[in-house]
């Protein structure tokens, strides 16, 4: 996951791209992908030493891959919500990286437990190289939209191109 913080208006892009909670109120957001979910995992391995995370806060006594935010510098404090009340958790771990894919390797060698998109988790899932825990803290969340601004009118090229890009059901 990489998040570049960038001003389409003051840089003079038609669009943007990025999570439909990110895009600011005051321009035109378009969803272009479905909802997404994260997954907490671990290797079957790791799990033989330490026992599954039933709630976040269990995540204390795990060693947990942090990420990187090459844009910030900060680690990404992972995100839960269950039953209306929601939770970031600043996890601890010996590795800090700086993408999704090397998180993976990670956890997939008994590193540690990662915080990753789910369609990225989910074949090593289904082949049981990776286990599963605190699913039901992961609810699912806006997937990517192509955002612009709303003010201006758009040129009958960028109106057809977003409307191939639209998402639906």
């Amino acid at each position: 996951m990489r998040i570049i913080e960038t001003d389409i208006v003051a840089q003079r892009y038609d669009a943007g791209v990025r999570s439909g909670e990110q895009v600011a109120k005051d321009m035109i957001a378009v969803p272009i992908a479905p909802n997404m979910r994260m997954a907490v995992v671990g290797a079957p391995s790791y799990f033989k030493k330490r026992p599954k995370p039933k709630r976040p806060q269990d995540l204390i006594g795990h060693n947990c891959i942090n990420l990187r935010l090459p844009t910030h510098g900060a680690l990404y404090a992972w995100e839960f919500g269950k039953g209306g009340r929601d939770l970031k958790v600043c996890v601890d771990g010996q590795l800090t990286l700086n993408t999704t894919a090397q998180m993976l390797n990670a956890a997939l060698v008994g590193g540690g437990l990662t915080y990753v998109p789910e369609g990225l988790a989910e074949p090593y899932v289904t082949k049981r190289r990776l286990t599963r825990v605190l699913e039901d803290w992961c609810p699912p969340f806006s997937g990517y939209h192509l955002w612009y601004p709303s003010r201006r009118q758009p040129s009958a090229a960028f109106s057809l191109l977003v409307e191939a890009l639209r998402y639906r059901d």
